[in-house]
């Protein structure tokens, strides 16, 4: 059903704490597979992916896309992590909508309104979940996962992400 995207470069620690995040999902079988699309890592990122189970390639995001399994996908960036209850709220956007989602930022993990305008917008930074049709239009004209998911009009889920710290 879903196929999770994950594009890093020298990302190893956080590559991991976001794959923790995915277990409840491949353990109830909402998550198909998981694409780590790495921009030339020197770190062991490719081993992290591995050891996960992941499928771990260095070509494209539109490469990715066209390697995913599942009807929907789920881009992340490596570091954020998808809090408890996502499961269910991913599942009942997929079953009802066509447009792409984003998480809302956890609680514990909203920074100031000024903070946010002058660091600078990460379009990943909340997530998106996007059918694969739709991606596969976009990654035409994107070179990456980041301006695939930049100016999209998205639906805001309730259920919340630590998002990963800037880089």
């Amino acid at each position: 059903m879903l196929s999770v995207l994950i594009e890093t470069r020298n990302d190893e620690e956080g590559l991991a704490r976001t794959l923790a995040s995915l277990i409840g999902g491949a353990v109830e079988g909402v998550v198909r597979d998981v694409i780590v699309c790495d921009a030339g890592s020197t770190d062991q990122t490719h081993r992290v992916a591995e050891h996960a189970g992941c499928h771990y390639m260095t070509g494209g995001v539109a490469a990715a896309i066209g390697q995913a399994k599942g009807d929907w996908l789920l881009l992340l960036e490596p570091g954020a992590r998808l809090a408890e209850g996502w499961i269910e709220e991913v599942v009942a956007h997929t079953a009802r909508q066509t447009m792409p989602a984003r998480f809302s930022r956890a609680r514990g993990n909203r920074t100031p309104f000024l903070a946010r305008v002058f660091s600078g917008n990460r379009a990943l930074a909340e997530g998106l979940v996007i059918s694969k049709r739709q991606a596969s239009a976009l990654a035409k004209n994107a070179r990456s996962a980041e301006a695939l998911a930049r100016g999209l009009a998205t639906k805001r889920l309730s259920a919340e992400i630590w998002v990963a710290p800037p880089k």
